[in-house]
């Protein structure tokens, strides 16, 4: 698995998210968050695993860690049509100008979230979203659960197969029902 940045020309600079090696870390880092958030891109309809659409992953994952989903494009329907409500939906780029406003007070107006965690937006915005957070708002903490490693995130899965990147769902969905 690599840690270099999927797209070519996506130069990090002197700091790079920390490569996940085991999703077990990643639940760590979402259970110790108080407020974490999970924002979901366009892109969770058009990946396929093992038969089963990643929108269908994240719904699990969502429903076990109870980690509030913000639903970007037109994933809301998609959320709907499989009977799950996520919190909110708005734009990436809302989202990602919202988490760096450290006045805004969450989707539930009690607090500013402290983790986001990124899955199925199309690289390139995930990369401009992480970058600006990473630059205007240093001290948040992001993790990406995708299977392209995102150099700007605080935490990023490496480069992974269809395959490794299914088990790493299916770990941290099991891991969070398991209450472990």
């Amino acid at each position: 698995m690599s840690c270099e940045p999927w797209q070519c020309s996506e130069i990090a600079a002197t700091k790079k998210a920390n490569p996940i090696q085991k999703p077990e870390v990643a639940v760590a880092m979402i259970k110790k968050a108080a407020r974490p958030i999970l924002i979901v891109g366009s892109n969770a309809t058009e990946r396929w695993m093992e038969g089963k659409q990643l929108i269908d992953y994240i719904i699990d994952f969502a429903k076990a860690s109870k980690v509030p989903v913000v639903a970007t494009a037109h994933m809301v329907g998609e959320f709907l049509k499989r009977g799950y409500e996520p919190a909110a939906f708005m734009s990436a780029m809302d989202i990602g100008n919202r988490l760096v406003d450290p006045s805004w007070q969450g989707l539930d107006g009690k607090g500013h979230p402290d983790l986001a965690l990124f899955v199925g937006l199309p690289y390139y915005m995930e990369a401009l979203i992480l970058c600006g957070l990473k630059h205007f708002a240093p001290d948040f903490r992001t993790i990406t659960l995708d299977n392209l490693y995102h150099a700007h995130a605080s935490w990023s899965f490496p480069n992974a197969t269809l395959e490794d990147w299914a088990n790493n769902l299916k770990v941290m969905t099991q891991k969070f029902e398991g209450g472990q």
